[in-house]
This record gives C-alpha cells, structure tokens and sequence, in this order.
C-alpha cells in the first residue's frame, strides 16, 4: 500500500503567538506521550496533548482550530505535572482558546441555549464556562 502524502503550510505567525501568549516553549516537547497518559479528558478529546504539541512544532494550525482539545482541556495541570520537560500544557491550551476568541469565535453560543438547559446548570458553572468558552 503506498504512503499518503499529507501537504501543509507551517504558519509560523501562529507558532510564535501561541509562545508568546502561553510563555511555553512547545519545541522542548520530545512527544514521550506522558502527557496524554495523564489526561482524565483524553477520552473526550478529539486530538490527544502530545498530538497538539506536534501539530504546534509544525505549524498546522488548521487541525488545532478544527479540534475540541482546547476547549474540552479541565485546565487540571496533571500534563504539566508529569511532563519530563516542564511544559505546561493547560497553559498552551489556553493560548489555543484565547486566539480562537480573539477572532470572535465562540465555542458555544449563550443565546442558542434554552431556558430548560440554563435552569439545570450551576450558576457557577454557566459563569466559568462562558468565561472560557466565549469572546
């Protein structure tokens, strides 16, 4: 069977506002997968912490933004934790989120929900998530 060439576009722009925001060198990541070992959310998330840190070290920002990792990240710290380089992934991960809104991109939209689904949430829970979640 033969190789599937994948064609991308490094966005060095993007590497170098996802450094500056999170103030995480991701170059240092050598891809040990301990990381996404550690992560209580990795079965809810679409690209797992070591696949974004090698997503990020090349530059391919169209799967970062098509991904619900950053968004779906509990901000836990347990990849920082255990990570044998130092990097603080949940920091990384906010970066991710902070671009996207920056660019006026919602993850979830407060006026599409309904009175029934905002009765049944915590108050502190819909003040968090709109925090973390919208622009």
């Amino acid at each position: 069977m033969p190789l599937e060439i994948i064609k991308f576009s490094s966005d060095e722009k993007y590497k170098k506002k996802v450094m500056e925001i999170s103030g995480q060198n991701f170059h240092k990541c050598y891809q040990c997968g301990t990381c996404s070992g550690s992560c209580p959310m990795a079965e809810h998330l679409t690209i797992l912490p070591r696949r974004v840190m090698a997503l990020l070290q090349l530059g391919v920002k169209e799967e970062l933004d098509k991904s619900n990792t950053p968004w779906t990240c509990a901000s836990c710290h347990t990849c920082m934790v255990r990570c044998p380089r130092g990097i603080d992934i949940a920091k990384v991960m906010e970066a991710l989120r902070l671009i996207r809104l920056r660019q006026n991109i919602n993850q979830i939209e407060p006026s599409n929900l309904t009175k029934k689904e905002i009765v049944g949430l915590p108050q502190i829970a819909m003040v968090s998530g709109f925090r973390k979640l919208t622009s």
